[in-house]
């Protein structure tokens, strides 16, 4: 996709932004002109390698390690990304995690554990940004669910639980953020090649992706492309509670 410059002079903050779907998003956002800021966590090495090539674009990036379920941290860097970087004008909820097992072995804390760095997390950071987006009468809200909000898989039940959650929040504070200039999205990937599903084995990308409409499993960087749309004028502009789906196929709504 060539740069047009849709996010010049914005800035924009993305949670889990060192690698996999957040990497591209803070890479793709910054072509088009945005200042990043993003967190990771203990991915000091990722994390060094996507701010330079923030800066070789010619735009400021500003990291931090911060487990984003761990409150004061997360609203710490969101403040410190402000300070250093300027008002935000783009969130991107993108932190995630997956703890699987049958559910039988799934504990309090597991289940705490996912739906803290999804949807807590989530909903906490949104906060964060909420009252400036209001004051200056625009921003724009971007949360990473999932196509498994839709069609569940067993075995990762409090994942599913998770995604789900996030289509709804991102519904009802699409409403809530209309009539103050906020537009609040989701995207819902499919299958898609990243650190994530990579510990699932070799053979899994083959597999799925056999199993898709279109044949393969997706890139980070096509779900990026999604996530520039809904940051963007005029291509965001009238999208409101939407879920994008770029998931080949696997869902179709």
């Amino acid at each position: 996709m060539a740069a047009t410059g849709a996010l010049t002079g914005q800035v924009a903050i993305i949670t889990g932004g060192s690698r996999g779907i957040g990497r591209a998003i803070a890479l793709l956002f910054a072509e088009h002109g945005a200042d990043i800021a993003f967190c990771h966590l203990r991915d000091a090495d990722g994390a060094a390698e996507v701010a330079a090539g923030i800066e070789a674009l010619g735009r400021r990036a500003f990291a931090a390690d911060v487990d984003v379920a761990d409150l004061p941290g997360l609203r710490a860097f969101i403040a410190g990304a402000e300070a250093a970087l300027g008002p935000c004008d783009v969130l991107v909820n993108n932190a995630g995690l997956n703890l699987r097992g049958p559910i039988e072995t799934i504990t309090e804390e597991m289940f705490d554990r996912v739906m803290g760095v999804h949807v807590r997390a989530s909903f906490f950071a949104a906060q964060a940004v909420w009252a400036g987006m209001a004051a200056r009468g625009r921003g724009r809200i971007i949360t990473t669910a999932s196509q498994l909000a839709f069609k569940g898989a067993a075995g990762i039940v409090p994942y599913c639980t998770a995604k789900a959650a996030l289509v709804g929040m991102t519904r009802a504070l699409a409403r809530e953020g209309a009539p103050k200039g906020i537009l609040v999205n989701a995207i819902a990937p499919g299958p898609v090649a990243s650190d994530l599903t990579a510990q699932l084995g070799p053979d899994w990308a083959a597999k799925t992706g056999a199993t898709l409409p279109l044949g393969r499993i997706g890139q980070p960087e096509e779900i990026a492309a999604a996530a520039l749309l809904l940051a963007s004028s005029p291509g965001g502009d009238f999208f409101v509670g939407a879920t994008l789906s770029p998931n080949g196929g696997d869902v179709m709504h």
